[in-house]
């Protein structure tokens, strides 16, 4: 496999190098005139080894270990100091003995969300050291790939690596697999995890996705891999209907009889088209959504049916947001004013919808 100092060359262009660092499966080679290209690693052939060097001491090795770990043996990064440092100051806190585990990303320039790369982070917030493997895949792929192997000590935050901004598409689904266990001490024993999360990686260009954590000074992405012994619950990678309709049973299943008035969703082209933007009439559950999330729901509804109406010229649709503090209707509008401007708008019937709808009518 690929490391750092190795002589290399394309499997599928001409040319070659020398291995300068390895972030990830992207390796950056330096061609004889100086100059360094980011390449797969499976695009690549070894044709000289590097030499063995020195492992680094210091602050700066778990940083670099980081890089250096996406495939081959695991290694133990800290479970002890090099020769010439103080071991490291293992203590214990009073909660401790239960593991809370959380898997974080950071922008490394948030004021440039959209170019910026992402420091990725372990938080191992416990009493016991974490032997642990962090894998991604993408959601086209079957297999997994190893990004980092390693011991995280306890009670310890450790950098795993950098993301480049090209390197988000691969992470639609990341994994922790870990096992818990105490040095030179006795211990409760706890199940080995293996916590899967799928990543929808849109929000990783999205500010308001970023938020505050208990664990950093700066708005992350934070996905949480063990709450107090408990590992996250939704382990298996399912697909966004499955996980509607598992959803909609337990709703069903615990539904107690509401009388509601019976709304209807569309009629015959020529008629008024309804459509209630209310975030309970759009999806089952709400749960981990924040206000942003679910205003973000509704809009992408409202120009979903725009887009399907676009030709329907003189079609009527009636947009059913509430009256609530205006937000919803506040951004409808600025939709209808810039993206699907030229189009007749007005408050609908009063009698009908009272204050909380606005019509539509396809020019």
């Amino acid at each position: 496999m690929a490391q750092i100092g190795d002589k290399v060359r394309y499997l599928n262009s001409v040319g070659g190098g020398e291995i300068t660092r390895i972030e990830g499966n992207i390796a950056y080679v330096e061609d004889e005139d100086g100059f360094e290209s980011p390449v797969l690693v499976k695009e690549l052939v070894v044709v000289g080894h590097a030499a063995p060097k020195e492992q680094k001491k210091g602050p700066e090795a778990v940083r670099q270990t980081s890089q250096n770990t996406a495939v081959g043996k695991p290694e133990v990064h800290s479970a002890a100091a090099p020769a010439n440092e103080e071991p490291l100051n293992i203590s214990e806190t009073e909660d401790g003995d239960k593991l809370n585990v959380v898997l974080a990303y950071e922008p490394i320039d948030i004021k440039q969300i959209s170019h910026t790369g992402y420091d990725t982070y372990l938080v191992n917030d416990s009493n016991y050291y974490l032997y642990f493997t962090y894998l991604s895949r993408t959601d086209e792929e079957k297999e997994w790939t190893a990004r980092y192997t390693g011991v995280v000590e306890p009670n310890i935050q450790l950098f795993l690596g950098e993301i480049a901004p090209e390197e988000v598409a691969l992470l639609d689904n990341v994994a922790i697999q870990y096992v818990a266990f105490k040095q030179d001490k006795i211990f409760s024993l706890k199940k080995p995890g293996d916590v899967q999360h799928h990543i929808d990686t849109t929000k990783f260009f999205k500010l308001h996705c970023f938020r505050d954590s208990l664990y950093f000074d700066a708005p992350v992405l934070e996905f949480e891999i063990v709450h107090n012994d408990v590992p996250y619950l939704r382990q298996s990678l399912k697909n966004k209907e499955e996980l509607r309709k598992e959803e909609q049973r337990k709703r069903n299943f615990d539904r107690k009889p509401v009388r509601k008035p019976v709304m209807k969703k569309a009629r015959k082209n020529g008629d008024v088209i309804e459509v209630d933007l209310h975030i309970a009439e759009l999806i089952d559950n709400t749960r981990g959504l924040s206000a942003a999330d679910m205003l973000n729901l509704q809009v992408d509804h409202f120009r979903q049916v725009m887009d399907e109406n676009l030709k329907n010229h003189g079609q009527k649709i009636v947009f059913i947001h509430g009256k609530g503090e205006g937000v919803l209707r506040n951004a409808l509008m600025k939709e209808l004013n810039y993206r699907y401007k030229g189009h007749d708008v007005q408050d609908a019937s009063f009698r009908e919808y009272g204050f909380g709808a606005t019509q539509v009518t396809i020019r």
